[in-house]
């Protein structure tokens, strides 16, 4: 009999979930997503339950993202609960960013996608040396969504549309500077610190308790915040590139290097994404949580009906080529219209939240 792909528990006045597909990184599955959700609305309204906290089995994930090759495989067989999966783990999003009791989550190694929804909307997000953050979206044809359109563009000096249109990894130190992370602890302290959220009221006094005991390290990004700022500030996504252009052909700049990857890497992503990312995130950044959601959900169902998606995910998961044949695939293809079609309201209204 196999184990649960979630797990609930109590450790002392805590509740306490546990994503437990080590061996698929603990990507979410739609089931996953319901369950958990019925027992956050349970644990909301548990007065013995003081607070929450979501963990990952295994040492390698927090989790990874959504379960894509699923989605891919319902998409192309026409499954209509398709499109339900993310109004679910969408509607899961909000309850995280809206949750009356506190809300730890515990990020020992990779954190992608769907991964960031189950943890950077949540009151205190802990992070371990094995951190990894990304939304790597851009490169499956896909986009930002589980709340990047809200979080994103909020990360300080255009760190935000740095990540989403390149797919760029952050690590804890990083992670912490640009807020994604609140604390930064060993990992060899998870358990202890588990241990000690249960038993203990006051949250705040107990996590910096043990963030006190690690030390993080120096955020790369922090020396290169104005330099971020001035070239992802820009008003369009050819003048971000252009402007990483003229720094990557400049030799005596340090930055020649590091600006030529980023130029790069953008380049290489779904063109279709890479705009309608910058978009979104441009929205996103004057809209609230719940805003941001309905948008994406738009997105989503538009995106789903596309090829980008599934010409990335066959590249990269299925077939694994790793040569994905966008379409239109040149920046310069991609009309304005194509872009804007993807905030249209979809067929059948937009999602309740």
């Amino acid at each position: 009999m196999s184990e649960p792909e979630i797990l609930f528990d109590r450790i002392g006045h805590a509740g306490v979930v546990t994503l437990n597909r080590p061996k698929a990184l603990n990507a979410l599955t739609h089931d996953m997503v319901l369950r958990m959700a019925d027992t956050l609305a349970a644990w909301e309204s548990d007065a013995s339950v003081r607070l929450v906290m979501v963990r990952a089995a295994g040492e390698k994930a927090f989790c990874a993202g959504g379960d894509i090759r699923r989605v891919y495989d319902m998409g192309k067989a026409g499954d209509p609960a398709q499109r339900s999966f993310f109004a679910d783990e969408y509607r899961l999003n909000v309850r995280i960013k809206r949750y009356s009791k506190p809300y730890v989550a515990l990020v020992d190694g990779i954190v992608m996608g769907g991964g960031v929804g189950l943890s950077v909307h949540g009151s205190h997000r802990v992070g371990t040396e094995r951190t990894t953050f990304a939304m790597p979206e851009t490169g499956i044809g896909f986009f930002p969504d589980v709340g990047g359109s809200y979080f994103l563009p909020r990360m300080p000096d255009e760190t935000g549309m740095m990540a989403a249109l390149s797919a760029g990894r952050l690590k804890q130190a990083d992670a912490l500077w640009t807020g994604i992370l609140t604390h930064a602890v060993a990992s060899a302290d998870l358990d202890a610190l588990t241990q000690a959220l249960g038993e203990d009221v006051d949250v705040d006094a107990v996590l910096a308790r043990f963030a006190a005991r690690h030390d993080a390290g120096t955020p790369a990004l922090a020396a290169r915040a104005p330099r971020i700022a001035g070239l992802f500030g820009k008003p369009s996504v050819a003048e971000i590139l252009s402007a990483l252009d003229a720094v990557a052909g400049n030799a005596s700049d340090a930055d020649a290097e590091w600006a030529g990857g980023l130029a790069a890497a953008i380049r290489s992503k779904s063109p279709t994404s890479v705009l309608l990312s910058f978009a979104q995130l441009r929205r996103g950044g004057e809209a609230d949580f719940e805003a941001c959601m309905r948008l994406e959900y738009r997105i989503v169902s538009h995106i789903l009906q596309g090829h980008d998606f599934y010409e990335g995910v066959r590249a990269l998961i299925v077939d694994k080529d790793n040569a994905p044949r966008w379409s239109p695939a040149t920046l310069a293809d991609v009309s304005e219209d194509a872009v804007l079609a993807h905030f249209a309201p979809p067929e059948g209204g937009d999602l309740d939240v």
